[in-house]
């Protein structure tokens, strides 16, 4: 067997009372038979058109061969880097998925111009790139295309023998792509960015990058038929009534990988569960912890905590509470695609809309076409500039002030959401504040790299319950870089991503509070020390 799970506690009760319904229901047959009816008459017109990733196995078969005969031919021509333009479900499996494998591949998810210039500069003579988008029209990696085109023409090399375009046929970039000339693959258009794992938007890049794409299938392909059977043993099912079926609902699911082997797994299932649940104010979101989170908040009531462990025996007790899972990196990623479809209908929602995505890119395209003059910070300390909603600046004079009015509007079932709009080269500690601010915070905090998350947990974060607040960290770039053929500039861009955004979260009624770092190295040791 690829996959295990152990439950206790809720999770237990919740496994034992729900399950038998699903299969009562066929959920599991009807879900592989592409039943769109699941989740209801309102939701099953988007369903209908996303249900492709339950025979995502079978589909991209196919495309394993030509993959690695176009890596072979890069190696061939002495390419040794492979960098992703991708964002959301565009990146983060392929994230997962080459950690895993102990592959390189350069994830270029980010607008900071300094972290597109640190890709740029990293062997680009001997660099191939991969365009990764499904609709075809996102603006980071149309950014990201343009600038590579240029930078390879700047040194002789052209364009059409180094990038590789990965999007959904007929798309306005399959459509572009092909007619200029560039290798295209396609990926079933009948599958969600987040369900995309086992497609060509985790092939493709993992793939070239040197990992075993087919002995990934395989790991799928072993938990297929046992995710199709409408059993009690049935793991999607079970994990499914664990996450989304206990009473009162834990609707924060602390990710924790011990002793797993499969890198970074807690980003990926971030976007699939927060993305595919968080709407109608309803959803559960994903908090990645460590084996050190602070014990206060893995004792939190609504906190349901998920450990991935490596292999277990039926004598093992799990721990009081928890669930613990365990599985080859193929089978993981089919099994949390099949539980959270099948969460989608326990909580009474379409899994595979992101109705709210959409309103931070049309803030972030209305602020590029006006170019408005920058909001006045509230006020300025240690090269940190600090702007935000009424309710969090109003009174305050240090950045401590406001961190402190910031964290006492958290509600009893609230969290903290970090969104770093930097330079992750420059700014790694960033992260580790996660920790410190769940101990002083006493609740859980998620964190995201700006404006990757936008693609992810944006959606839970307008759409989900309106128990969140708010820390936006931005920075201003010390060098900026300009899109070849755009009227802005890469700077730009994510400043008005980051304003865009902050600006929809207040309109939604959320408090923001955002610090914009100055100057790199003393604005970080100020913002550590105002956190701690």
């Amino acid at each position: 067997m690829t996959i295990r799970i152990a439950v206790s506690g809720a999770a237990a009760e919740a496994v034992e009372r729900v399950v038998p319904q699903l299969v009562a229901d066929l959920v599991a047959s009807r879900l592989t038979g592409l039943d769109a009816s699941l989740w209801g008459p309102d939701a099953e017109e988007e369903s209908d058109k996303r249900l492709g990733w339950t025979e995502s196995v079978v589909i991209s078969e196919p495309l394993v061969p030509d993959i690695l005969a176009l890596r072979d031919k890069l190696r061939s021509e002495g390419v040794n880097h492979i960098v992703l333009g991708g964002m959301g479900g565009s990146s983060l499996a392929p994230e997962v998925i080459t950690r895993t494998y102990g592959v390189e591949l350069t994830v270029l998810d980010s607008t900071d111009p300094g972290q597109v210039l640190s890709a740029l500069n990293d062997r680009l003579a001997t660099t191939a790139v991969v365009i990764s988008s499904k609709s075809g029209g996102t603006v980071e990696t149309a950014s990201q295309k343009r600038t590579y085109e240029k930078a390879f023409r700047d040194i002789g090399i052209d364009p059409l023998e180094r990038i590789v375009v990965v999007t959904d046929p007929g798309s306005p970039l399959d459509v572009s792509a092909r007619a200029d000339g560039y290798r295209v693959f396609n990926a079933d258009p009948n599958v969600g960015g987040r369900y995309s794992a086992l497609t060509a938007f985790g092939l493709v890049p993992s793939g070239l990058a040197g990992v075993d794409i087919a002995g990934l299938l395989s790991e799928a392909e072993s938990v297929s038929l046992e995710l199709a059977l409408d059993t009690v043993e049935n793991p999607g099912l079970v994990l499914a009534a664990a996450i989304a079926g206990t009473r009162p609902l834990k609707d924060k699911l602390g990710i924790v990988a011990d002793g797993t082997h499969i890198v970074g797994f807690a980003d990926w299932a971030e976007q699939l569960i927060a993305e595919s649940t968080g709407k109608i104010g309803k959803g559960l979101l994903p908090v990645v912890l460590g084996t050190d989170a602070p014990e206060l908040v893995e004792n939190l009531p609504d906190l349901q905590i998920v450990r991935l462990v490596g292999d277990f025996h039926d004598t093992k007790v799990v721990a009081e509470g928890e669930i613990e899972i365990t599985g080859t990196l193929g089978a993981q990623l089919l099994v949390w695609e099949y539980a959270t479809a099948i969460a989608g209908r326990l909580l009474g929602i379409n899994p595979f809309d992101q109705p709210d995505v959409e309103s931070a890119k049309v803030a972030t395209r209305a602020l590029l076409d006006s170019r408005p003059a920058p909001v006045a910070p509230a006020f300025v300390q240690g090269g940190i500039e600090v702007r935000g909603t009424e309710n969090v600046v109003a009174g305050v004079t240090d950045v401590r002030g406001a961190v402190d009015a910031l964290l006492a509007l958290l509600p009893e079932d609230g969290y903290l959401s970090v969104q770093a709009y930097v330079d992750r080269l420059a700014y790694p500690e960033l992260e580790e504040l996660r920790n410190t601010l769940a101990a002083r915070a006493g609740r859980p905090v998620t964190f995201g790299w700006g404006p990757r998350f936008l693609h992810s947990t944006g959606q839970f974060h307008k759409g989900g319950p309106a128990v969140g607040v708010f820390l936006q960290i931005t920075a201003t770039a010390p060098i900026d870089l300009e899109i070849p053929d755009s009227p802005f500039t890469f700077g730009q861009l994510i400043q008005s991503q980051a304003a865009g955004d902050a600006s929809v979260l207040a309109e939604h009624g959320r408090p923001v509070l955002t610090l914009t770092l100055t100057e790199t190295a003393s604005s970080a040791t100020v913002l550590a020390g105002a956190l701690r």
